[in-house]
């Protein structure tokens, strides 16, 4: 099973649930949120029925006790008593502002009917021929639950992103871990074949009748080249010595090293419009990344075709594309390539381009990247350094 598509899967299947609970919770507020605004109306009508019955009845000492009780029992709902021309008569659950001068409550009272105006008609009551309005806004708790479900979801939002950034972090760290691991690792075991081929190595250069055969440095060159890739795979999860290089120096070095042991069928060519410009680089760490890309390139061509290099300046950065004439990357996989074990070979375990990702950028500061490709029309690498100023 592809884990690409099933990190795809579940990381979908969390958003839509996430969602799902969203979506739910703003429904169900809103609900909530109707089935209050109605009660706190008929609060509101029998608000304004205990007055309008506590005005017009006859002085009787259960109609008025039992009209004090409905009246006293708004303890939440804001409300203001105005005549027929809106100006305050009383109001009940109205926060003044502590420093609010007496004189000043009334122009604050005709700005809160303003308020109430835009949020629920007034209630009409009648008494003696004269006309009052009720004029009431949604309560304190009903403004709470109102917004309630967007500081839900800014926390569902926050408490996912802290989630997703530990996570994140973690299975780097854990992942470098391996990496570096598996690094050293295959450094110390190619130590103890190395040590016996250096012994051969100096042995057929010293012997007849192999000191004169062309093969023993041929030979000899492939056994430093082991050495030159043991300290590579040593030099991961160290910081690695930079120092400043001339860019098309380092290439060419790793270009005619390649030409002498690839397929006659690949043809390499290389332009420097830098004017032989230097940049800060690990040499060791560098050729690795070259060869990897180049060696890549080749399989993609099937042994068969072209790699050119160009390298140019870009403000204070140094760019190096490598253009092979490959089948090309299709583009669901672009994001793809530099993923651990993402490989489109039978035998492989997808972790160059990975390890070529975190020498560039881990190591160098720089950035590497698909720059173009098609389908049948190649691939283009872009490394970006910055230059050596």
């Amino acid at each position: 099973m592809d884990i690409y598509k099933l990190n795809f899967r579940i990381k979908l299947s969390i958003v839509l649930l996430g969602i799902l609970v969203v979506v739910g919770s703003l429904i169900y507020t809103d609900y909530l949120a109707k089935r209050l605004v109605e009660r706190e109306r008929k609060l509101i009508d029998l608000y304004a029925k205990a007055l309008e019955t506590a005005a017009t009845q006859e002085p009787n000492a259960n109609m008025a006790f039992l009209s004090e009780k409905i009246i006293n029992a708004n303890t939440s709902v804001p409300v203001i008593l105005a005549d027929e021309k809106g100006e305050p008569l009383s109001s009940k659950n109205i926060d003044f502002p502590a420093s609010m001068k007496v004189k000043d409550q009334t122009a604050f009272l005709e700005s809160e009917i303003e308020t109430m105006k835009e949020q629920h008609e007034p209630i009409l009551i009648e008494f003696y021929g004269m006309k009052n309005f009720i004029y009431y806004k949604d309560s304190q708790i009903l403004t709470m639950l109102r917004y309630y479900p967007y500081i839900q979801l800014s926390a569902i939002l926050f408490l996912s992103l802290a989630g997703y950034v530990a996570f994140n972090y973690s299975r780097k760290a854990e992942q470098s871990r391996v990496w570096v691991g598996l690094a050293k690792e295959t450094a110390h075991q190619l130590g103890t074949p190395l040590s016996s081929l250096f012994a051969i190595r100096d042995y057929f250069r010293e012997e007849a009748p192999f000191k004169d055969d062309p093969m023993t440095e041929e030979l000899a060159k492939d056994i430093d080249r082991l050495n030159v890739i043991t300290a590579r795979f040593s030099q991961i999860g160290l910081e690695g010595k930079l120092s400043s290089e001339i860019v098309a120096n380092v290439i060419e070095e790793n270009i005619d090293y390649l030409k002498s042991r690839t397929s006659s069928y690949v043809t390499y060519s290389m332009k420097d419009n830098t004017d032989g410009a230097s940049a800060v680089m690990n040499i060791s760490l560098m050729g690795w990344v070259i060869e990897n890309i180049c060696k890549n390139a080749i399989d993609a061509m099937d042994g068969r075709g072209s790699i050119a290099i160009d390298i140019s300046a870009v403000k204070n950065k140094i760019c190096i594309d490598i253009k092979d004439s490959g089948k090309g990357i299709p583009k669901n996989k672009i994001k793809s390539i530099f993923k651990p074990g993402f490989t489109t070979k039978k035998r492989g375990w997808g972790l160059g381009l990975t390890l070529v990702k975190r020498i560039i950028e881990e190591y160098h500061g720089g950035e590497i990247y698909v720059l173009q490709s098609g389908i049948e029309k190649g691939t283009t690498f872009r490394i970006e350094l910055k230059k050596e100023v």
